[in-house]
């Protein structure tokens, strides 16, 4: 059985969705809609789909889940919505931009027996699977410590209107922070407290991005754009998390994790594949190349293939589990353990006091190779 999807919100992301979805068996898009009707209409007409107005997508017969890719601000709105049409709904991270909806969301849903996902899904591509299983098999020890760090200099030097970044529901914490939440969570398990500090280095940002409608205006700054993060783990290990979009150049590794036997560097979670790093005692980094792996080649940009980008596999997973009666692994209350980790963390930084996390998951399963590989459509990874 093949789920029929109608996507909202036509900006940057629903580009990627739309051209992995032919890879997936399980997922067919049949409609998109946006609050501007010439980004529907642009979409729809390059991907051979149709273009409702919102309410009209989501009033539809034909349209089993709704892909949620509107801005943060605008999750929770979109996916109740969709909840109240009798429809699973799968969104874009994070699950909404308050706490509070994200429990509306989650509670919705379960009322009317209905699924919620939410990326980020890297977290199902090759580096990630690669590393819970070394972990889960002990290569490393007991987890005790270790680093994530996710910095740059923002976003108004490439995305054509960044201004929603620098609003509340945005920050590198709402933003990025979700992508290595979400490999810890899965990593590790749940986050049982934080302890934060955070400050705001600009008051304004120029959009200096070439071709901007915007190119040149000034955005007042309007959440903490450096955050450092204690996280601890209800497992025991504890992780120091650097968020920042105040940086301009660093050298530090995306997450690396320590543990009793051995120590491990694990790429970037914003992507699907990578390499894999493991030193075992004083020995040596041993490499372990992924993209032989199921969602481990890089398909991306199209011209010119430098990356793993599969995004829309978290979606399709989602609906392979509804037509198996097993629960999916992106799913609701993995995203807001990660909504309140990410709440915690601004809290913390905000308060300077130690927060503890009410909302808490279930680690999710591993995909092994098997079941990524049944996933697409022929093999093709």
């Amino acid at each position: 059985m093949t789920l029929r999807i109608g996507l909202v919100g036509c900006g940057n992301i629903s580009d990627i969705y739309l051209i992995n979805a032919p890879r997936f068996p399980a997922i067919r898009f049949v409609a998109c809609a946006d609050l501007k009707p010439e980004a529907a209409r642009r979409q729809a007409d390059a991907y051979g789909i149709e273009a409702p107005g919102v309410s009209e997508l989501l009033a539809r017969d034909d349209i089993d889940v709704v892909l949620n890719l509107t801005i943060p601000a605008a999750h929770a709105e979109i996916s109740l919505a969709a909840i109240e049409s009798g429809k699973h709904v799968y969104s874009e991270k994070p699950l909404a931009s308050t706490l509070a909806d994200g429990i509306a969301i989650i509670e919705a849903a379960r009322a009317r027996d209905l699924r919620v996902g939410s990326a980020p899904d890297t977290v199902l591509g090759a580096a990630i699977q690669a590393a819970r299983q070394r972990i889960d098999a002990g290569t490393i020890g007991r987890p005790v410590l270790g680093t994530g760090a996710v910095l740059s200099h923002g976003m108004e030097h490439w995305h054509p209107d960044p201004t929603f970044f620098f609003k509340p529901g945005g920050g590198p914490v709402f933003d990025m922070g979700p992508y290595y939440l979400s490999a810890l969570v899965s990593l590790l398990g749940p986050v049982a407290s934080v302890q934060a500090t955070g400050q705001i280095a600009f008051e304004t940002r120029t959009v200096t991005t070439p071709h901007s409608p915007i190119k040149g205006h000034e955005i007042p700054v309007e959440v903490l754009t450096s955050v450092q993060a204690l996280l601890s783990f209800e497992s025991g290990a504890e992780i120091t998390f650097l968020a920042s979009w105040d940086v301009w150049r660093h050298g530090l590794r995306p997450l690396e994790i320590h543990g009793t036997e051995g120590s491990m560097r694990v790429p970037d979670p914003n992507w699907f594949g990578g390499e894999l790093e493991i030193a075992i005692g004083q020995g040596d980094w041993e490499t372990t190349d992924t993209s032989g792996r199921t969602f481990g080649g890089a398909n991306w940009p199209q011209a010119e293939p430098r990356f793993a980008n599969y995004r829309g596999l978290g979606l399709a997973e989602m609906a392979s589990a509804i037509e198996a009666g097993r629960p999916h692994r992106a799913n609701g209350d993995v995203a807001l353990h990660v909504l309140a980790v990410v709440d915690g963390i601004i809290e913390a930084a905000t308060t300077r006091k130690s927060v503890t996390i009410a909302q808490r998951c279930e680690r999710p399963e591993p995909l092994g190779e098997a079941e990524a590989a049944q996933l697409v459509e022929g093999g093709t990874r």
